[in-house]
């Protein structure tokens, strides 16, 4: 190898001032000249007839805004899922090329199952980063593998290794938008300031924004950039401030029926459904194949309090979703302020339809939809005046999820149905839009975005990435809709495959099989298919199988070939609590017995110990003052979680059963000095729902201080969020016993053990002892 003077021979001199070198050392990739900024801002869980702009009843000022000069899309689609559309927002490829065939809690290890993105599938983070874009992905990710969701966990799925400069936001599938788990850039942060002081996580999402589009332009101020904004609304759980709330009172007094006949008269005088289109059944899935918890109760045959309960919902929900929107309005008008507006390329929109998760009843807790346990209407009502405030997690009942999806059929998760797909799009741009308040009703879907962008800004997807062979783009442009509203299609097919459903989109035509996501009914071999003419059935009420059976087959056929090149096959239907419940591989190997210690970050509930289903002891070593009080360990929340701390000088275990109750366990006084605290659940059976019953005994220096009857949940505490702490609780406080952040102080926390195997607490007791002092 030639040594530097050698290879730099008559270039290197002595004296850098006499120095003029004809090489370039490195050179930065420019963005391409006049490029536009770029904002997508993709909301949850909301169907097309929710917002204002579309025909909906929630007041979207911003929104509003925005349409009125730029362009509302009628026929925009999605996979029916969040992590799978949004995967799509990633990389311009199906959901399953980009392995994420449902929410990546939900990962297994087939090929489009296992919730990474393949090296085959470049960002468009990461293509805009290198080509001179600032990049910034702010609120909700849930493209993280679970596994990956913690300090020790690896950062190759995180925001910052996907082509993004930052990131803040929350990396599950939500979280408590009073309380949430917040990430800034590649760690775990505390949330700057609470509720009691004004916090709200669209808030703060805001904040962050601007803040990060400021400090890039105090630096470069002729960089474009990329901004992926994504709050927690409208997912559940649906907080809002209680006069946003109430702004809406008695707006949805007249039932979801009457909604959407009052909402599609307005979504056909806005033009985004034809004159002529037909309102689907409200429950319109034959019965032998329809999903009890997906059914809707009409609204007449609800009681007084029920209707009570369930407008209020609505209200909530509405609230959430306007109070977001103007966060999102604070973010435009400092665009408009500083300039930047006009050029920057603005998607609003949503990652799939109204969500169905609150069952028919709706729930104060949403988490038990997770753990397949119903919810109480006498409990429910006890909210009733606290329903999206920090006190519930709150989700309205199916009743709203159909009406919100208007006038399709069935909602969020059925991904043959429009209802779970079609949802709203603006596109604002001044500077590349003409067209100013019009309707597109050409046929496009979320993984068209990327294409989009590329065409924009002048770009195109490298065949070859970073060593890796790019799978083809499967999204079309839009942009040859910006100023012809009467163009054809360009996109010519669309598959669609979600726990168990299916459907095949050829040319105005579709087919979708009747099967209900998460069902557990298997044999789809036998399902049967319904046909659509959607150029002429916009809300697709018209079956027209035996018409054009030929036809059918064709699209059927066409499904199977598309299922092969996209990695959809096998099918999954299983239940949310048995997807979410399964064994799946992790970095570290299975153990039982788990030891925490204090100062550190709280362990996401996806790598910590779980105790699901089994008998469990905690064992905590400890140093003890007669000041000692708070939190030893704590996992989960309000919602659904177990702690054991100290409280006048009594040890306490409170074992918070879906936040219907706090079974509670309370110790005499414990005196100073060093101790061995713990307790022990002994599983004997299961209950109506899975739930484990069993005996739980408390423990101070190997005596049985309490003792009783106890039931711990089947599935997890929260979808995501709450992780398990040792010396604090994070988030929201798993018992009233305390306040957040219950910290432990006066003497010192050794370590806490957690064991799940069949050993006797004393065993276990002596065992962790040992261990406990050696490290």
């Amino acid at each position: 190898m030639p040594t530097a003077n050698e290879q730099f021979k008559g270039v290197i001199k002595l004296d850098i001032r006499d120095s003029k070198p004809d090489w370039k050392p490195f050179e930065l990739k420019q963005p391409p000249k006049g490029a536009p900024n770029i904002l997508i801002v993709l909301y949850d869980d909301t169907g097309l007839a929710a917002w204002s702009p579309f025909g909906g009843r929630i007041n979207m000022p911003t929104l509003q805004r925005l349409a009125d000069n730029g362009l509302r899309y009628s026929q925009w689609h999605t996979t029916a899922l969040c992590s799978p559309t949004r995967s799509t927002f990633l990389t311009g490829r199906n959901h399953h090329v980009n392995r994420c065939s449902c929410i990546t809690e939900g990962s297994q290890g087939f090929p489009g199952w296992a919730g990474r993105l393949p090296a085959e599938c470049a960002t468009i983070g990461q293509i805009l980063q290198e080509n001179g874009f600032g990049t910034f992905w702010l609120g909700k990710n849930h493209n993280v593998p679970v596994e990956d969701i913690s300090s020790g966990g690896s950062r190759s799925e995180w925001p910052l290794s996907k082509g993004f400069d930052r990131f803040y936001g929350f990396l599950g599938g939500e979280t408590n938008n009073w309380y949430p788990e917040l990430v800034e850039d590649s760690h775990f942060i505390e949330q700057p300031y609470s509720p009691e002081d004004g916090y709200h996580l669209s808030k703060d999402l805001a904040d962050q924004a601007i803040r990060m589009i400021r400090d890039q332009k105090a630096g470069s101020p002729s960089k474009p950039w990329f901004m992926w904004f994504c709050p927690g609304a409208n997912h559940a759980p649906h907080h809002c401030p209680k006069d946003y709330a109430d702004k809406y009172k008695g707006k949805f007094d007249d039932g979801y029926e009457a909604y959407r006949d009052w909402a599609l008269e307005r979504m056909i005088a806005k033009g985004i459904a034809p004159k002529g289109t037909k309102l689907t059944p409200i429950n319109p899935m034959p019965e032998d194949m329809a999903n009890p918890a997906d059914a809707v109760r009409p609204w007449n045959t609800l009681n007084a309090d029920e209707k009570k309960l369930f407008a209020r919902m609505a209200e909530v929900y509405a609230g959430f979703s306007e109070y977001t929107d103007i966060q999102v309005g604070r973010l435009v008008d400092y665009l408009e302020k500083s300039g930047q507006l006009d050029n920057t390329i603005i998607f609003y929109c949503s990652d799939n339809g109204a969500s169905g998760e609150g069952t028919p009843n709706g729930s104060v807790n949403e988490n038990k939809f997770f753990n397949g346990y119903p919810d109480d209407l006498a409990e429910n009502m006890k909210y009733l005046e606290k329903i999206g405030q920090p006190d519930t997690y709150n989700h309205y009942p199916t009743g709203w999820a159909v009406a919100f999806s208007t006038p399709f059929q069935m909602f969020k998760r059925y991904s043959q149905f429009a209802g779970g797909t079609c949802c709203p799009l603006v596109i604002h741009w001044p500077n590349g839009i003409k067209a100013k308040g019009e309707v597109r009703t050409q046929y496009h879907h979320s993984v068209d975005i990327v294409p989009t962008i590329l065409e924009i800004v002048g770009l195109e997807m490298p065949k070859v990435y970073r060593g890796a062979e790019q799978y083809p783009l499967n999204g079309v442009s839009m942009k040859y809709t910006f100023d012809n509203a009467k163009a054809s299609t360009t996109k010519q097919r669309q598959y669609y495959s979600m726990l168990g459903t299916r459907g095949m989109w050829v040319d105005g035509w579709k087919a979708a099989a009747i099967h209900a996501p998460l069902s557990s009914k298997g044999h789809f071999d036998k399902d049967e298919w319904e046909l659509y003419h959607t150029d002429e059935d916009y809300s697709e009420s018209t079956n027209l199988a035996d018409k054009y059976p030929d036809k059918l087959k064709a699209l059927i056929d066409v499904w199977f070939e598309e299922a092969d090149k996209n990695f959809v096959l096998p099918l999954d239907d299983r239940s949310a609590l048995e997807i979410l419940g399964m064994d799946r591989p992790k970095s570290e190997p299975v153990r039982t017995r788990y030891i925490y210690y204090p100062d550190t970050e709280p362990v996401p509930e996806s790598v910590a110990v779980s105790i699901r289903g089994r008998s469990y002891k905690i064992v905590a070593d400890v140093d003890l003052t007669h000041e000692a009080s708070g939190v030893i360990f704590a996992h989960g929340s309000r919602f659904g979680g177990h702690a054991l701390f100290i409280k006048d000088r009594m040890l306490y275990y409170v074992y918070n059963f879906l936040g219907i109750s706090e079974q509670k366990f309370v110790s005499k006084v414990v005196n100073a000095g060093k101790h061995t605290l713990g307790m022990e659940f002994m599983r004997e059976k299961a209950g109506q729902y899975s739930e484990s019953l069993g005996t739980t005994r408390l423990y101070v220096d190997g005596r049985v201080v309490a003792e009783g009857p106890m039931k711990t949940q089947a599935g997890m505490f929260s979808l995501s969020g709450d992780g398990l702490c040792v010396g604090f609780d994070s988030g929201d406080n798993v018992s009233q016993e305390y306040s957040i952040p219950g910290r432990f102080t006066g003497g010192a926390i050794l370590g806490v053990a957690v064991d799940v195997s069949e050993e006797v607490y004393l065993d276990l007791e002596k065992e962790a002892a040992g261990a406990l002092s050696r490290d």
